[in-house]
């Protein structure tokens, strides 16, 4: 159980990482902080600079068992924060309003409580991850060479979601996050003085054609095998100025399904679709892929790992709101381990995720860090 000084410093650790956020892949000093709070545990190993800036702790009993993970992100948002708050951050434009500061505060928690009373067996690996936001941060961890070295048996991780009461987990087996993927679509054509357009080539019919043509694609409606979604995100065709016909456009995409093979089919859509638009009129095509994250998929027997723990705790849970429309690349660490995410409630009337006056809310805390160490305890028990 953590003390009222594990609080408080616990709580002081989270407002200091609040105040200095790291965009995705800029997570150094993030790292740094994290790095040295695990080697004061101490933890039997701590790992850096896995798939970028990632760090990992290995609590390893010393006795064969099956190694857990848990995970929280290192990374914050490009977004101005506006609350009036002392720990306010104090980088212009990013934030810490995704609630990341917390999930990494909650497995520093974990640590103090696994380094007090170790497994009996096993390991435990705590993993702060970069990237999350973009997509790109779980995928280069698995994909890191030092990263087959801590594979994990299982993998758990814990989301606050605003909309649920204080404390209450949402979780289900099965779909929790879609899949989905930025598109970005470019078309080439050629310039004209706005006096004579038909000098040139413009993608202005062609990008008009698009837009509908893309949101066709996705049917849209319940979150089942066949949900499909294209939302137009972004659309430039040519410079702002008058005096100029364009010559090239590009829009953005985001593709979202309920799952990875979905996506296959889905991004293949969009991708000959805009091709026979472009080819029609004469136009060259080209395609960039951006915030591709994986759909997380609960494992029925990781789920019910966690719901037995939860029920140990006396941690109301159930599955208001899941699966979710949002995405999450916590589903990479599920393609070789056991893996589940639990979306754990600040109140359902708390700031929403990304809005600039959202800040995690510290008493969530010593919930999820109990979650994590029951999970931890009942796969490995205490030594």
């Amino acid at each position: 159980m953590l003390t009222n000084l594990d609080m408080k410093e616990l709580v002081g650790f989270r407002r200091d990482l609040h105040r200095y956020p790291e965009l995705s892949g800029e997570e150094a000093e993030t790292a740094r902080k994290i790095a040295n709070e695990l080697r004061v545990l101490p933890a039997s190993r701590v790992m850096t600079g896995l798939g970028g800036h990632g760090v990992a702790a290995i609590f390893d009993s010393g006795v064969d068992g099956p190694t857990v993970l848990f995970r929280a992100e290192l990374d914050a948002l490009p977004i101005e924060e506006h609350n009036d708050i002392a720990w306010r951050s104090l980088a212009p434009g990013k934030s810490h309003v995704c609630g990341h500061d917390g999930h990494m505060t909650m497995l520093l928690a974990l640590g103090r409580l696994i380094s007090r009373r170790p497994v009996a067996r096993g390991r435990v690996v705590l993993m702060f991850q970069p990237a999350e936001e973009d997509g790109s941060g779980a995928r280069a961890v698995v994909s890191d060479p030092a990263f087959k070295g801590i594979q994990p048996d299982w993998a758990f991780a814990i989301h606050v979601e605003p909309g649920r009461p204080f404390g209450y987990v949402a979780t289900c087996p099965g779909l929790i996050n879609c899949a989905s993927m930025g598109l970005r679509i470019s078309l080439f054509g050629k310039t004209a003085h706005a006096a004579d357009p038909g000098d040139g080539l413009s993608p202005a019919r062609a990008i008009a054609r698009l837009i509908p043509a893309l949101e066709a694609l996705g049917k849209d409606g319940p979150l089942d095998d066949d949900f499909r979604l294209v939302t137009i995100t972004h659309v430039r065709v040519g410079e702002p100025t008058f005096g100029v016909a364009p010559g090239e456009a590009e829009i953005y995409a985001t593709l979202r399904t309920a799952g990875d093979a979905k996506m296959q089919g889905l991004e293949a859509a969009a991708r000959n679709l805009a091709s026979s638009v472009a080819r029609e009129a004469g136009l060259r095509a080209a395609f960039d892929i951006h915030d591709n994250f994986a759909a997380s998929i609960n494992d029925p027997d990781a789920y019910n790992v966690a719901a037995t723990a939860m029920e140990s705790l006396g941690v109301p849970h159930g599955d208001t709101g899941v699966p979710m429309r949002a995405s999450e690349d916590f589903g990479v660490f599920g393609w070789n381990a056991k893996a589940a995410m639990l979306c754990l409630g600040p109140g359902e009337e708390y700031p929403a995720l990304h809005n600039p006056d959202y800040d995690f809310p510290d008493d969530l805390i010593p919930i999820g860090s109990a979650i994590f160490e029951r999970i931890a305890r009942n796969l490995l028990g205490s030594a």
